[in-house]
């Protein structure tokens, strides 16, 4: 393949996930009794009241972190805090707010040049589901029969005594699964993602798409989203290698834990928290050296996909479905700090999952959805916020760090560096893991560091041709010109 055609616009996007019942409250949407308060230990089923417009209110916060897209988990009403468990694709949950309130957030982040993109959930729905409640009401008299894989009569989607008697995901009672098999369901998750395209959003996230274990249904998705909107980003939660998926008839990236568990393995290594590890989609992560963490780079950006698939990968750190960036360093600030200067100066959309940037801390589901606490800013990591400030404003004054090509310069004793170039423009990265500094000589042709510049201690120092550069011990160095 020549050229695959993923958005442009991804290249320079730096994404920050939002978990919409724990980001912001308003108290200007009509809330039902029963809420927690706003920063309570967050549980399972219990709601915050977090709400659209409240997302609109803590956008300016967002700008000046350098934030210019969004990916919100779901939003549509939903039986459930994390609103996974979807009973109406065409309204928006009523803690959230509106259709028309949503259209407003939406509109406020488009003013402001912010993109956004939604959670889909096309592989299951909810028992709340109109088609799904209407076979539990008339069995298999229901003309919806062939929207699910039914096993048996009467539906059991309450006995949790016993196994569903229905495809469910991951034999869940609350989850049916799609019988996407059928033409009406095949034609209404389409029309679910055309709609919301034609109101306004720019792309999709999706979720387990791996187990509607079928490439046309998603051809022809890709197909009818593009054809709605040109630039509209597909990006898919895939745990592992996805090939399959990402040859440019599919998805334009992936939720890129590739890099997740590499960046966890070296900046974190032996001290890594793994005790939640087990119970997610990251399972053990193995400490790495320099030369394992440099050549996992390097295979990342230049063997694993096309380059143009590499550039629309989604970078995270942390999800909703993982412990918290924090948690997983046990603390340590200087690992996570470096975890972020790594984010945003590799290929592929940086993204922050909310929270992280001020050190919020958690374990897995539901300590890693806690209340953003917005009241509590002396708990804030002020100086972790002000680095991931500096390195996402670096990147975005950087094209070569937004689209450039990847070399690794060197990897041992802990330190790893690297080149990205496009254009006319270098830009050198040093990472050191290490406990302490770290020296080492690049023989780099003159002309690729000409008139590079030192761009994160604020000394404007310059690198000259056959210098030998020194990295404090955790800490990283970025030389742009």
């Amino acid at each position: 393949m020549d050229h695959v055609d993923t958005p442009d616009w991804v290249r320079d996007a730096v994404f920050y996930q939002i978990f919409p019942d724990r980001f912001a409250r308003s108290g200007r949407v009509p809330q039902p009794d029963n809420l927690q308060p706003w920063g309570a230990p967050p549980t399972f089923h219990g709601y915050q009241g977090g709400d659209l417009p409240g997302i609109v209110e803590k956008l300016d916060y967002l700008v000046d972190l350098g934030v210019n897209a969004l990916y919100l988990t779901p939003v549509f009403a939903s039986a459930a805090n994390h609103r996974y468990h979807t009973y109406d694709y065409y309204r928006i949950d009523p803690i959230l707010g509106n259709n028309e309130d949503f259209d407003h957030f939406l509109r406020a982040a488009h003013q402001r040049s912010i993109r956004v993109i939604l959670d889909g959930v096309f592989n299951h729905a909810s028992r709340g589901f109109f088609q799904f409640n209407h076979l539990m009401e008339n069995g298999p008299q229901s003309p919806y029969t062939g929207w699910f894989s039914v096993h048996g009569w009467p539906i059991n989607a309450f006995n949790e005594h016993e196994p569903p008697n229905y495809d469910a995901w991951w034999n869940l009672h609350a989850l049916p699964k799609f019988n996407t098999n059928h033409p009406a369901v095949r034609e209404f998750l389409w029309d679910v993602a055309t709609c919301w395209l034609k109101r306004g959003i720019d792309g999709w996230r999706l979720d387990v798409p791996g187990e509607i274990d079928d490439d046309e249904f998603w051809r022809e998705f890709r197909r009818r989203c593009r054809a709605v909107n040109p630039e509209a980003y597909i990006v898919g939660e895939l745990w592992d290698e996805a090939q399959r998926w990402l040859q440019g008839d599919q998805f334009d990236g992936q939720m890129n834990y590739l890099f997740t568990r590499a960046a966890i393995g070296f900046f974190c290594g032996e001290k890594a928290d793994q005790s939640d590890m087990v119970h997610t989609g990251y399972r053990h992560i193995p400490p790495l050296s320099a030369e394992q963490f440099a050549a996992e780079l390097d295979r990342l950006h230049n063997h694993l996909y096309h380059p143009d698939i590499v550039q629309a990968q989604l970078n995270m750190l942390g999800s909703h479905d993982t412990p918290r960036l924090m948690t997983v360093a046990r603390n340590d600030a200087s690992a996570v700090q470096l975890m972020f200067l790594c984010q945003m100066t590799i290929a592929g959309a940086p993204n922050i999952y909310y929270g992280d940037e001020i050190g919020l801390g958690g374990r897995r589901d539901p300590e890693n959805r806690r209340a953003f606490p917005w009241q509590d800013e002396a708990g804030w990591n002020a100086g972790l916020l002000e680095s991931v400030r500096q390195f996402v404003a670096l990147r975005h004054q950087t094209p070569a760090l937004r689209r450039g090509a990847f070399h690794v310069l060197h990897a041992a004793e802990g330190l790893v560096v690297y080149e990205r170039e496009y254009a006319s423009q270098h830009a050198i990265v040093a990472l050191n893991a290490a406990s302490s500094e770290r020296t080492v000589a690049l023989h780099r042709p003159a002309e690729s560091v000409a008139g590079l510049h030192e761009m994160l201690i604020g000394e404007n120092k310059r690198l000259r041709p056959g210098e030998t550069i020194t990295v404090p011990g955790r800490s990283g160095r970025v030389w742009v010109g």
